[in-house]
């Protein structure tokens, strides 16, 4: 009986020794499995061929998208609006001349200067100028919003100024008011030494 009992523990202990290592050895074939996975699963052009064909598509596509987004930038629709009065902001100095249309708000609806208008040097001062950019802005302001009638804001002591005022009522727009928003200082900064010619 007794021996019986000793084999019996013996048998015993062994079975749980081999339960106990059957699941470590268990672990670490996982382990290792996961170990595999980990290294499989990176994008690049070797583990690439390791994937299936549908998901290497997927990446390429992603990586095509992300390729065009850095290189396209995204477009606003234009939306067109109709505006029949607005602003016309005439920005008049020595050396060129500015003709802005704006709606009431003051967005932006049509603009040209007088580099647009292929004037150079000298020329872009002139009245002539003046009265080319005005027609230029006016014809794109009616074209695509329908301006009709605007209210004149003048800045600046340049040579184009009036020039600019009588080709927006020549070229079909209804000048309302005229307004000259030249800054003026109130003996503010000091003046420039006269030039010695």
């Amino acid at each position: 009986m007794p021996e019986d009992k000793k084999t019996e523990k013996s048998q015993k202990e062994e079975e749980k020794k081999e339960e106990t290592q059957a699941p470590k050895e268990e672990e670490k074939e996982e382990e290792k499995k996961e170990e595999k996975k980990e290294e499989d699963f990176s994008f690049s052009s070797e583990a690439g061929d390791d994937l299936p064909e549908d998901i290497k598509q997927k990446l390429e596509k992603n990586k095509q998208a992300r390729a065009k987004k850095k290189m396209v930038k995204k477009k606003k629709k234009k939306t067109t609006k109709n505006v029949k009065s607005g602003r016309a902001c005439i920005n008049a100095t020595y050396n060129n001349t500015m003709v802005t249309l704006t709606d009431q708000k003051g967005d932006v609806i049509s603009w040209a200067s007088a580099g647009i208008a292929g004037f150079k040097g000298a020329k872009k001062a002139t009245p002539y100028a003046a009265q080319i950019i005005t027609k230029i802005a006016v014809q794109k302001a009616k074209e695509e919003y329908g301006l009709e009638e605007v209210s004149v804001f003048v800045s600046g002591v340049g040579t184009g100024r009036e020039s600019a005022i009588r080709a927006l009522n020549a070229n079909g727009l209804v000048v309302l008011a005229i307004k000259d928003v030249t800054p003026i200082p109130h003996n503010g900064c000091r003046p420039k030494k006269p030039r010695r010619v």
